[in-house]
């Protein structure tokens, strides 16, 4: 039963990404602007030799970097009150409130944050009552920062939530009995086990951040290129789909490296 999806998966994704790779290494005639099918590294030494391509690449990890630790952060409270201490009740209108934002359109949350970012937005109306000064975010790498985290934020929560119910409760009362500290608790049995959670939902958040294009185009300022909106420009604007290619090679082995270290940690476990 497994072969029909397993050949669909073979066919769709992995013969893409063979494709991507393998086109990856011809060129683009600078008189005809058609491709030619002359093997090279030539692509991948601009990447590698240009100031402004590293900088954008480093850009783009980064940030990926933050807003996943920032949704980690943010995550782990909310999903140990959802496993551990609240009621049913509560936990039910938690779940919806995680998954409400889902049901919208990502282009509308982006919006949305724009307008709250905007310097006129309703950030700093609010500072301004407060007798606070403003803030200029909009258009920047904070902003772009700030929208990703709240849009992948979801993403980060179930996973999380979903390793720290499985905690066995004897576990924190045997600790508990030994005269260990709530923190030293959290140290040693809680952090250790929901682990395995916060890689996983980290596998969503940084990976989505990676290969995202949208927020940093409506979001970010002149500023803010991400790895996507060179590989769209390169496609879409200058018809150089080979470095398109090259450069779209960067967030897949990145991730593949990233994907290891989580099968490692034991984060498929809790997906």
């Amino acid at each position: 039963m497994l072969s029909p999806p397993l050949v669909a998966f073979s066919l769709v994704y992995l013969a893409s990404l063979a494709a991507l790779f393998v086109s990856s290494f011809w060129t683009v005639n600078p008189f005809t602007t058609q491709i030619e099918h002359h093997w090279t590294l030539g692509n991948f030494r601009t990447i590698f030799e240009s100031s402004a391509y590293r900088t954008i690449a480093l850009r783009t990890i980064g940030i990926a970097a933050a807003v996943t630790l920032t949704d980690a952060i943010l995550a782990f409270p909310l999903g140990y009150f959802m496993a551990r201490l609240a009621r049913p009740r509560t936990r039910a209108v938690l779940f919806v409130a995680v998954l409400l934002p889902l049901w919208s359109s990502y282009l509308i949350r982006v919006y949305i944050w724009r307008l709250i970012l905007d310097r006129n937005g309703v950030l700093n109306w609010t500072l301004g009552k407060l007798g606070l000064g403003a803030v200029h975010v909009a258009y920047s790498n904070w902003a772009v920062w700030i929208i990703f985290s709240y849009v992948w934020l979801p993403f980060m929560i179930l996973p999380v939530y979903g390793a720290l119910e499985r905690i066995p409760e004897s576990l924190l009362e045997a600790s508990r009995d030994l005269g260990a500290r709530g923190f030293h608790t959290f140290r040693r049995i809680v952090l250790p086990l929901a682990l395995p959670g916060v890689i996983a939902g980290s596998i969503f958040t940084f990976s989505l951040t990676l290969g995202d294009y949208v927020t940093p185009l409506l979001a970010g300022g002149a500023s803010s290129q991400f790895i996507g909106n060179v590989v769209y420009s390169s496609v879409g604007i200058s018809n150089n789909v080979p470095f398109a290619a090259a450069f779209a090679t960067v967030p897949l082995a990145v991730m593949a490296v990233y994907l290891l270290i989580a099968r490692r940690l034991g984060a498929f476990e809790a997906m």
